[in-house]
């Protein structure tokens, strides 16, 4: 039969692996060939052109495939642009440049974005303060935030994990590489990299956090020329009534929070819901992806493409966000309606976009610092990586005239 295009299924029923699906779209985009992403039809699909190779390559990564005919192929683009369908077609462009921002040294905890990349076969570059200091982030399209603190307070581990010899060390490289860089304190060296992040983002990046990376960025941001620091992290007491003095004007999702001022607390701030949670049993504890109209907001349907609209809910430091908190023009894609929290939000800022994703571990559902990592192989079909991918891929998207 003359065939065209290789369809990916990404539905439930079909695709054996979808996580590796999202690095074989990858692998075509990076030999310059154009991909159409299948948005709301089964699952968020992807249509590749057809070749030797791409079907060798599917086969080696264990990606289902379906092939079809011209006539077959252009039938579905047909039925996907009937307006009375909410689905639609993007084009995808070219293989967008990845760095993902994480300490050389080894944490004693895992990334679920470099698992993820690593297991989807995509490419990445790591990178942190002194690339990010040093104007790198120009070279890359998309930038994740590992599990990081930009306030300078290591963490919030002080309480529990102050004698432990990752603790110590942590503290004392982050002090020596705050030096080298011309900073006095550690504090005043992370705010000038949230502040290089914001300004990336403003020019066009694109960026993706999790777990306590999204909201230690937004205080940072906010308590520009505030020392909220206790002195056991930086040598000196901090400014008197800090909190009065925050300004939310200069975050880019978080507003009205107040901040943890105990240093024994493992929290930031009122914005995450960890504390909050009482009433939620694991068992029951899922997170609904809302529904957007494909033709007319195809970015968020974009980041919400999934073979179901239920995802396992997990924790983390920051484990989801306090709905009154966020600025009302941020987008909210993920929630656990019960508990009045965001789990999965997403905003423009300036030519760029973000999307902060709360939990640690989509698969592991209390991750603790020195649990062993999670296996992918064991859960290829992931719904909540799938969100961690859709992001991956979504700059890689042709830009659409908005429809307004």
């Amino acid at each position: 039969m003359f065939a065209s295009s290789i369809l990916i299924p990404m539905d439930a029923d079909t695709q054996k692996n979808h996580l590796k699906a999202y690095g074989m779209t990858y692998w075509v985009l990076a030999k310059q060939q154009k991909v159409q992403w299948l948005l709301n039809y089964r699952g968020g699909s992807f249509l590749l052109p057809d070749g030797e190779s791409i079907r060798k390559e599917c086969q080696i990564r264990g990606v289902s495939f379906e092939i079809l005919s011209d006539a077959q192929a252009n039938s579905i683009l047909d039925d996907i642009s009937s307006p009375s369908k909410n689905q639609d077609a993007v084009i995808l462009e070219k293989a967008p440049r990845i760095a993902v921002y994480s300490p050389k040294d080894n944490q004693p905890w895992d990334d679920a974005v470099t698992m993820a990349l690593t297991y989807a076969e995509i490419p990445y570059t790591t990178i942190y303060d002194e690339e990010v200091l040093g104007d790198k982030l120009a070279l890359y399209d998309w930038l994740h935030l590992h599990h990081e603190d930009f306030t300078g307070q290591y963490g919030k581990f002080y309480g529990a994990y102050r004698a432990a010899p990752w603790y110590i060390e942590g503290k004392k490289n982050a002090e020596k590489l705050a030096k080298k860089l011309g900073f006095d304190k550690v504090s005043e060296e992370k705010r000038a990299v949230a502040l290089k992040i914001r300004n990336y983002v403003i020019g066009g990046g694109f960026m993706f956090a999790m777990c306590s990376a999204t909201d230690s960025f937004d205080i940072a941001l906010a308590a520009d020329g505030v020392d909220i620091v206790e002195p056991m992290f930086d040598g000196d007491a901090s400014d008197p009534n800090y909190q009065a003095s925050l300004d939310f004007g200069k975050t880019f999702a978080f507003t009205d929070f107040v901040l943890e001022r105990n240093p024994l607390k493992y929290e930031f701030s009122s914005i995450d819901m960890t504390n909050k949670r009482g009433n939620i049993p694991k068992e029951s504890d899922y997170f609904s992806l809302m529904d957007f109209s494909a033709k007319w907001d195809p970015v968020p349907t974009m980041l919400c493409q999934n073979h179901t609209s239920l995802v396992k809910g997990f924790m983390g430091q920051t484990t989801a966000f306090t709905r009154s908190e966020i600025k009302p023009t941020v987008l909210i894609l993920g929630e656990n309606k019960i508990n009045e929290e965001a789990r999965y939000i997403h905003g423009i800022k300036g030519k760029g976009f973000f999307t902060f994703y709360g939990g640690h571990d989509p698969e592991d559902y209390q991750h603790r610092v020195g649990d062993p990592k999670t296996e992918l192989e064991l859960h290829p079909t992931s719904p909540g990586y799938r969100l961690i991918l859709n992001n991956v891929l979504f700059p890689a998207a042709r830009k659409k005239k908005q429809k307004t």
